[in-house]
Parts: C-alpha cells; structure tokens; sequence
C-alpha cells in the first residue's frame, strides 16, 4: 500500500483496514496493524477513529458497498424482474465465496446485519434488494401482500445458503455448490413471485 497524501489520512485508514479485512475478516481490522499498513503512527490513527469499533464500522460499511457494487453490476445485465432477483442472489453467494474476508467483515456486526434505514446509502446491498423486489411488484410479479418483510425472507435464505457453504458440512465442489444456489435461488423465486400479472 502506498503511503497517504497529506490530508487523507483518514481514507487511507479505511482502504488499509478494507485490505486487511479481505485478508482475514474484521478480526484483522485492528487499529495499530492498520496504523502500520498505512505508514502512521498508532496515535494518528486514533485521530480519526476513537477506537477499533469506529474503524471497523466504516470497513464494514465498505465491503457492503463493494457487494452493494457487484450486485448493481449483476442486475444490470437483464431487465427481467425474475432474473433481476437471481442476480442478486447469485452475487451475494459469489462474493461470499469470492471475497470471504470481506463477506464476514461485511455482515460482521449487529450495525452491518440490520435492514437499510431510510437515510441509508443507495449502495446498501439491502436496499438493493427492496429495490429488486419493488420492481417485480410493480410489473405485476408479486402479489401485494407477500411484499412486506419479503426482503428478510430472501436474504435469510440467501445468507444462511452462504453461511452454510463457508462454515457448513455442504458440500464445496463447482457443481455441488451451483446446484444448491440454483435450488435455494428457485425457491426463493418460486416463493415469492408468479408468471404475471
């Protein structure tokens, strides 16, 4: 990592901090080893972040932004409300399995795991998602009432799916792990919208 340019001390906390975690986890994301990759005393650090909670908190809020990226990218590639939702799954599991130190440091914390506030960046994955599914209710796809708490519902399956294939006894070979995204992500589909309106 190159040394920061004055004045931008801050940011290049942050990028260092997003480095270590995608190395490790947010287990990684300590103030002093984030001090040293940016080339700064351990003080320094502390004038930007008043401890290793705050620093984590912005890496955090990075990785979901760099997830939040990958999902814009994924449902970019379709107009179709169906495959739109796929996406979204899909780049979720991908950058779980992809980018795990990042994934965890992600939805490491009770900050990271809870819903998008109203005020909350249009680069939140969970926003994305809401969005995702406001537009399939809009084309006719979903029925109204299945719309309230159907984010949850999606996002429960899609993370535990995750969870399950990093942590779990799934099994981990390309094929096995395509089958259980496709047979998760039909469910989840299958649940929550229908052929038309």
């Amino acid at each position: 990592m190159s040394p920061y340019h004055h004045g931008a001390l801050r940011s290049a906390l942050i990028d260092a901090g997003v480095v270590l975690a995608g190395e490790g986890g947010p287990d990684r994301v300590v103030l002093r080893e984030v001090a040293r990759a940016a080339g700064v005393s351990h003080s320094a650090a502390y004038r930007h972040f008043a401890d290793r909670e705050a620093l984590l908190a912005e890496v955090s809020r990075h990785a979901r932004a760099e997830l939040a990226a990958e999902m814009r990218d994924r449902i970019g590639r379709t107009d179709d409300p169906r495959g739109r939702l796929h996406a979204v799954g899909t780049a979720y599991i991908d950058f779980a399995l992809t980018r795990t130190g990042l994934f965890r440091t992600a939805f490491g914390n009770r900050t990271a795991t809870a819903p998008a506030a109203p005020d909350e960046p249009a680069d939140d994955p969970h926003r994305i998602l809401g969005q995702v599914l406001d537009e399939a209710l809009a084309a006719g796809l979903m029925d109204p009432e299945l719309r309230p708490g159907a984010d949850i519902a999606a996002w429960s399956a899609v993370h535990g799916l995750a969870a399950l294939l990093l942590d779990g006894s799934l099994p981990t070979s390309h094929r096995e792990i395509d089958a259980a995204v496709s047979q998760v992500l039909g469910l989840v589909n299958r649940g929550l919208l229908h052929d038309g309106p």
